[in-house]
């Protein structure tokens, strides 16, 4: 099945943050509910076609904000050769793994197609992050060594505010798919994507379950686990109808996990 372009019917939960009673979230379940998963290293070619490992990290990661910056710094100090190929043969300059782009945006640069720790097939411990690799050496989530942009992906997280009938505001939490089209201008032009695409949708667990650390860093941990039961609640629900009726598409799931029509059917 090829990639699903446009949009699709999606369904929504929302509740009030139990950390935060002034702020919403807002969940798109047919997402978070969905078996996509990562395929880097197996059989993901890349968002660029000239560079097959590169994955979703050929345009470097932008960081979002200062404090995004003094973390990722930190975990900088402390690769080594042996985790990032392209590690400086000298003390570590800023130079080193940081440049603006043209609006002035501080990122991580470009080097021979891809994010400069991005590390090449022919590297000893294989393709991949540098700083996923330092993750799994320390013990911990990549969710701390990474930019923030880079373990979001394809998790989109987005702030609204919206007057309530009282005339106050809340602040409204928007987690959803991060579809092609977010990437601005320039998504159209990428050769492959990953999130609406059935090839990825492979997993053995939903979203919302391999994505607990990544979920609870975007929403906290207490809004987390309101938002897991939800979901586990909208799965038995889609369960449950399919024993119905197999061919339903109530509950709005992804169209992406739909399996590959049968030869001849």
């Amino acid at each position: 099945m090829p990639e699903i372009l446009g949009s699709f019917p999606r369904a929504w939960v929302e509740f009030v943050d139990p950390a935060d009673p002034d702020q919403i979230i807002k969940a798109d379940l047919t997402w978070l509910t969905s078996r996509w998963q990562c395929i880097y290293n197996n059989g993901c070619p890349s968002i660029g076609s000239s560079v097959p490992h590169g994955g979703c990290c050929t345009l470097g990661a932008h960081f979002a904000d200062e404090d995004d910056e003094a973390r990722t710094r930190a975990y900088v100090a402390m690769l080594t050769p042996e985790q990032w190929e392209l590690a400086p043969s000298t003390t570590l300059r800023d130079a080193d793994w940081i440049t603006t782009d043209a609006e002035g945006e501080r990122k991580t640069p470009v080097v021979q197609g891809a994010c400069v720790f991005l590390n090449g097939p022919d590297f000893g411990r294989g393709p991949g992050c540098a700083l996923h690799i330092l993750a799994e050496d320390l013990g911990v989530s990549h969710v701390e060594t990474k930019p923030e942009v880079c373990w979001q992906l394809p998790i989109r997280r987005e702030f609204e505010e919206r007057e309530q009938a009282d005339g106050r505001d809340k602040t409204v939490v928007v987690i959803t798919e991060y579809v092609r089209g977010m990437w601005g201008a320039g998504g159209h032009d990428l050769d492959w994507y990953c999130s609406s695409n059935p090839a990825a949708h492979t997993a053995s667990e939903p979203v919302y379950r391999h994505s607990q650390a990544e979920l609870s860093a975007l929403i906290g941990a207490d809004a987390y686990q309101e938002l897991a039961q939800l979901c586990d609640s909208h799965e038995t629900a889609k369960q449950q109808l399919r024993l119905i009726d197999a061919d339903s598409a109530g509950l709005a799931p992804h169209p992406a996990d739909e399996p590959p029509p049968e030869a001849g059917s």
